[in-house]
């Protein structure tokens, strides 16, 4: 019969007869646990320790004498990287690494839509593997603390449960594609000043309440190869070499398989990385983006030092043995895995899923109707404008380029200018408006005065004789915007954003408002704007995905993942102080504790300028009265909650009914609600459907500290059904019987 045999990164075909015999770390017919503890009693001592460290920027090392591969590994939560030089941080200047870029995980996560959730994880995995990468690093599931995180734009949203329902399918799709999904950062890494070493302080409440679910759903339901620390410390420890996040939390409690991977130089010590679960060391001697070093891949801490010590017997052999056994699972499932598909890229396939999320990720934030019209600005009807002027630099910026690691070299890409031209023809003009300057790592170009001034009046005297304005700006990929590195400088619009809009509303008050960022921004202007719409950063086929909205050939359905807090002191992030954000000395404390994004809004009766969970459509819908299954139930038992919902607008269009859940009782502090459930329903105009809700004990815990667990009192909760988390149609009240304490 036919076997592969991998040797080094090699691949070669050998016929053997049928009788003839594999090493039993080869022959796939045996369980991988089985051929992994072959591999491993074949090693040396050397050998499990090489496995354990880097051998270029993106690769760790093999045991060639075997036949056991390198592993490589990518950026990539939405797109995977070009490639990267071996041994620096340079593009290598490939002419075939061009891929496909989807939009970012906001968007993702502004779909509410677990099964394009999937169609992402599938596309992005069979993108990686023609690459012939073995770990994707994502997706990222850090909860939106504070608008002022540069890597916000990577994440799914504030609420745990949101990110959790939605990071599954992606994952399990990508990983049917024989590569690893490398969850991150765990945990905690949610901001980027300072990243490398502030020291985040919360309450276990918090911890496993707000921070550890999306992270313990990708283990436990997405079933994720990999996981990768975070850069910063937790309780004094830095996370990737934490007891408590690996060893406790992640390999004790969630009894995670795969392997632990550093952020690029995220590992500070030899012995903790030992003995506190870390397994691959990545990155270190740099900055984690720029700086190279005199020292070699042999001279980081878990290579020579590591074996070192454990020659000496400072350290136990069965660290190491732990640490391959888990690697080696990782090569079986990935880069020895002789089922995996070919993979592809850049197909039609695939701009159809990346077109599709950015139908449903958009968000329509405000649309209202100008003067004394009684019809709202949107969507845009062609036959009613004949001169439509585009305004901004996100209009043609690739916003592809810069954020960091996230930055992607595409082969197409659809500009928002690219896909309103495509859809109303010569009636659009083009003003840049404002400039941004090229995407730079620790700084942004500085622009003239009679640069921006230029730009501003061009824009200002073509919008005189144009009918209606389409401004395109938000935030970009530059250092101190989204992107990697440093946080927000501002919660304002940069670049004079705002001085422009309002001189083109002085001249036009017919204005489009298309934002592309992945953060809330300040909106002084918005009662001037009649329609305003949230565009995240959306990829190869961005243009063309707002161009559907926008015309109205999408009904817009997306739902925010995040608060937009009228003001930054509205969030509670920024509501304690500097010790809360962004730390005193580089020691934070997480002062909002478990209320954070709209749990922050409702308790404190802050309203959100925009609240989680809202988004505008073309069509109506109208929620009758919810009902449930019984006025009360019991440990064991289920509540179904149900509601009808009707499209009685005049276009289809799809609903995201939202589920939260209050605690009435009060015996200990709880938000007003919480999200516990989420139906994206499509809707012919007139058709009614009812949805329902299964309500169980899990979903009206909270974590005792007293017990150190997760528990559950009896009580009178409350269901809460809405478009939104303030948008809330109707309720129902129930009552549950009888303590019960869920295992953790």
């Amino acid at each position: 019969m036919k076997n592969k045999l991998l040797i080094g990164s090699a691949l070669f075909y050998s016929v053997f007869s049928l009788n003839a015999q594999l090493p039993v770390y080869l022959d796939k017919k045996l369980s991988i646990d089985l051929r992994v503890q072959d591999a491993l009693s074949k090693m040396t001592l050397e050998e499990k320790v090489k496995l354990c460290y880097a051998q270029s920027k993106f690769s760790s090392h093999g045991v060639p004498r075997l036949g056991i591969p390198e592993l490589w590994m990518s950026d990539g939560p939405h797109g995977v990287r070009a490639e990267i030089n071996w041994n620096d941080w340079g593009y290598a200047g490939w002419t075939n690494d061009s891929i496909t870029a989807f939009p970012a995980l906001t968007c993702l996560a502004a779909t509410w839509n677990p099964e394009l959730s999937g169609d992402y994880g599938n596309a992005i995995g069979e993108e990686a593997r023609f690459r012939k990468k073995d770990v994707l690093l994502g997706p990222g599931l850090n909860i939106y603390r504070t608008p002022l995180n540069g890597r916000n734009f990577e994440y799914m949203g504030e609420d745990p449960y949101l990110a959790s329902i939605l990071c599954v399918p992606y994952i399990q799709e990508l990983q049917k594609n024989g590569v690893a999904a490398c969850v991150k950062h765990f945990a905690l890494n949610n901001q980027e000043l300072w990243r490398d070493n502030v020291d985040v302080n919360l309450s276990d409440r918090a911890l496993y309440e707000i921070y550890l679910p999306a992270f313990k759903a990708a283990v436990h339901e997405g079933q994720a190869w990999s996981m990768m620390g975070a850069y910063n410390r937790v309780r004094g420890q830095h996370a990737c070499h934490s007891d408590l996040l690996l060893n406790k939390i992640l390999k004790e409690d969630w009894k995670f398989d795969g392997v632990v991977i550093t952020d690029w130089g995220g590992c500070h010590d030899t012995y903790e990385s030992a003995v506190n679960g870390l397994d691959i060391e990545m990155g270190s001697y740099t900055n984690g983006l720029t700086t190279e070093s005199e020292f070699t891949y042999d001279d980081y801490y878990l290579a020579n030092p590591y074996l070192e010590m454990l020659k000496k017997g400072e350290v136990s052999e069965e660290t190491v043995n732990d640490k391959a056994t888990r690697i080696l699972r990782t090569h079986y499932r990935t880069s020895m895995n002789l089922d995996k598909p070919y993979g592809s890229v850049a197909t039609k396939e695939h701009y159809d899923v990346a077109e599709e999320i950015g139908n449903e990720g958009i968000v329509l934030l405000k649309n209202s109707p100008v003067s004394k019209k009684k019809t709202p600005l949107l969507p845009l009807d062609a036959s009613k404008y004949n001169n439509i002027l585009v305004v901004g630099d996100n209009a043609v910026r690739f916003l592809n380029e810069g954020g960091g690691s996230s930055e992607l070299k595409v082969k197409d890409m659809i500009s928002p200018l690219d896909g309103l031209r495509s859809t109303y023809g010569e009636k659009i003009k083009f003003a840049q408006g404002y400039a941004a300057g090229k995407p730079m790592y620790g700084r942004e170009e500085v622009i003239e005065n009679d640069v921006v001034e230029k730009l501003r009046k061009e824009a200002v005297e073509m919008a005189k004789e144009s009918d209606l304005i389409i401004m395109v700006g938000g935030l970009n990929k530059n250092h101190f915007q989204d992107c990697e590195g440093g946080d927000r400088l501002s919660f304002g619009l940069p670049f004079g954003q705002n001085e422009l809009i309002e001189e083109l509303l002085k001249v036009n008050p017919n204005m489009v408002l298309v934002l592309l960022s992945g953060n809330a921004v300040d909106m002084p202007w918005i009662n001037k704007i009649p329609a305003i719409v949230q565009g995240w950063y959306l990829g190869t086929m961005g243009g063309k995905s707002l161009a559907n909205v926008i015309s109205g050939k999408v009904n817009p359905s997306g739902k925010l993942p995040f608060s937009f807090p009228a003001k930054l002191e509205d969030c509670g992030a920024h509501a304690f102080g500097e010790i809360s954000y962004p730390g005193i000395d580089r020691r934070q404390e997480y002062k909002e504790d478990i209320l954070v994004g709209y749990r922050w809004h409702d308790t404190k009766k802050i309203p959100a300028l925009f609240p989680f969970g809202f988004g505008m459509s073309y069509t109506t819908f109208d929620y009758g009265k919810a009902s449930a299954s019984a006025s009360s139930f019991s440990d064991n038992e289920n509540l179904t909650v149900k509601i009808s919902v009707k499209n009685s607008g005049k276009v289809s269009g799809k609903e995201v009914v939202q589920l939260y859940i209050g605690d009435e009782t009060g015996k200990v502090m709880r938000p007003v609600k919480e999200l516990k459930g989420f139906d994206k329903i499509s809707l012919e105009p007139g058709e009614e459907r009812e949805v329902s809700f299964t309500i169980k004990a899990q979903d009206l815990q909270y974590y005792d500290e007293s017990i150190s667990n997760w528990n559950v009192a009896s009580g009178k909760f409350k269901a809460y059904i809405g478009s939104s988390s303030k948008d809330i149609r109707s309720t129902v009240s129930f009552t549950y019987k009888n303590n019960l304490t869920v295992n953790k």
